[in-house]
């Protein structure tokens, strides 16, 4: 059904509303926030000062005093972990409501998860994504304010295969985990590219493909050697290299949790979780933009993306904003504890002979998050004004604040934590974000420290 028209749509909300929101949260076993109010006052202020502030909380919680669970062989990337402190924490900083479908969600397990959750209900904090089973992990989350009722939807097409939730069916239980949206993975070639490759598949013996991928390749158009599903760079809108189609089944399940959220709350945030095609990559996949219109075709007022740890553009979609990545708001994994022996291994040193800083260090250094540009991100404050329906009502004004998360520091303790950017590297910031926005033909007005989008009526 087409949304646009619904009562529920064209309902405008209370004046005046004012939403806060940061990107990844990945806590080392630290209590983050003493350090902050003497560091970031600024910044702690627009969190806590905003009538709701959301962030993706990406890592477990753990008492391991209590822990009855384990890490999981396949992780998210690697075994992030924090204190069973670090909920309360999060609230302190004036953080309300947290995405939890991402994939770091399972590092530990649905033990880990559990724990998670209960830390965060503890902190008071209300989370999304996440659940016993597939409908409560889609569900909508809300927070009533003094303004209005906000509901937060959490979506991810980035995890491990284990993470993702399952409802019962019959005798067979539900299984806990994430609100994961299934994708089927190609890779963009030529045309003429895809015709050698299907000659060398079909030259191979027959068994030597699953008679499974055959009728996959049959159905799709598509050619599968080595494993790799290749597809004409024509049903890919041109584009050569990696190519993602999202479960159609999944769009229309994120479809009806929006629509959901819209008829029981005067303002929706949909977060969704997204690496591909890697986090290298500053340009979100094609697959992100249909999912984020969509949501917003169902009502969802704000769309916060996150996942590649790095800044994405925006693009303002009848009316409302879609930032494609936040960034990281808070990056310390160099004083994580506990570590798993994976975890070293993956680095080549000795816990004999290194200490863990050391070997956290190395990682920073060597790894594939090394650079300054995973330290740089945003913190964004949007005003929604007599808030209604897409074209016709409200208006939305968005302020854009440049965050620089302690880069260049002897001290480790410091290091990824957030604070209010500098007149230089906030200008660095807003420029690279609105060459970003530019794609979508999203202007950013410039000024000393911020940035500036106005959505009218």
């Amino acid at each position: 059904m087409s949304t646009a028209s619904a009562a529920y749509t064209s309902a405008a909300s209370d004046t005046g509303l004012t939403l806060a929101a940061v990107g990844d949260l990945i806590l080392d076993d630290d209590v983050l926030t003493p350090r902050l109010d003497a560091t970031s006052p600024e910044l702690l202020g627009l969190l806590r000062d905003a009538h709701v502030t959301i962030g993706n909380f990406e890592t477990t919680a753990i008492d391991f005093d209590r822990f009855a669970g384990w890490p999981e062989a396949e992780p998210g990337g690697s075994w992030l972990v924090t204190s069973a402190r670090s909920g309360a924490d999060v609230r302190a900083m004036g953080i309300d409501m947290v995405s939890r479908a991402n994939n770091h969600a399972t590092d530990w397990g649905v033990a880990g998860l559990r724990s998670t959750s209960a830390v965060l209900e503890e902190a008071g904090l209300v989370h999304a994504g996440a659940g016993e089973s597939l409908t409560a992990a889609r569900a909508p989350r809300y927070l009533t304010t003094r303004r209005g009722r906000v509901a937060l939807v959490s979506a991810a097409t980035r995890y491990q295969a284990m993470s993702l939730a399952s409802d019962p069916f019959g005798i067979v239980p539900a299984r806990p985990g994430i609100n994961g949206l299934r994708t089927t993975k190609w890779f963009g070639v030529r045309p003429d590219e895809l015709r050698s490759l299907a000659a060398i598949r079909d030259s191979l013996p027959p068994a030597s493909l699953h008679h499974t991928a055959r009728k996959a390749d049959a159905r799709d158009g598509s050619v599968t050697l080595g494993g790799t599903a290749f597809i004409s760079s024509e049903a890919t809108g041109g584009q050569v290299g990696p190519y993602w189609k999202v479960d159609d089944e999944d769009i229309t399940a994120l479809r009806t949790s929006v629509r959901q959220a819209k008829q029981s709350a005067d303002v929706v945030a949909v977060a969704l979780h997204t690496h591909e095609p890697g986090n290298y990559s500053a340009e979100p996949p094609p697959f992100l933009h249909d999912l984020a219109h969509a949501a917003v075709d169902e009502g969802a007022d704000v769309v916060l993306g996150h996942g590649p740890h790095q800044l994405r553009g925006i693009e303002v979609y009848r009316n409302r904003p879609i930032f494609y990545s936040l960034g990281n708001f808070i990056f310390m994994q160099n004083r994580q504890f506990p570590l798993t022996r994976e975890a070293w291994r993956r680095t080549g040193l000795d816990p004999s002979q290194h200490t863990p800083s050391e070997m956290l260090e190395q990682k920073r250094l060597k790894g594939p998050l090394s650079d300054r540009i995973w330290y740089e991100s945003v913190a964004v404050s949007l005003s929604f004004e007599n808030h209604g329906a897409y074209e016709n009502q409200g208006a939305v004004d968005i302020t854009i604040h440049p965050v620089t998360l302690t880069f260049d520091t002897q001290h480790h303790s410091d290091r990824g934590t957030p604070r209010l950017a500098d007149v230089t590297a906030a200008h660095g910031i807003l420029n690279r974000l609105r060459t970003l926005s530019e794609a979508y033909g999203t202007e950013i007005l410039l000024g000393n420290r911020q940035g500036r989008i106005r959505i009218d009526r």
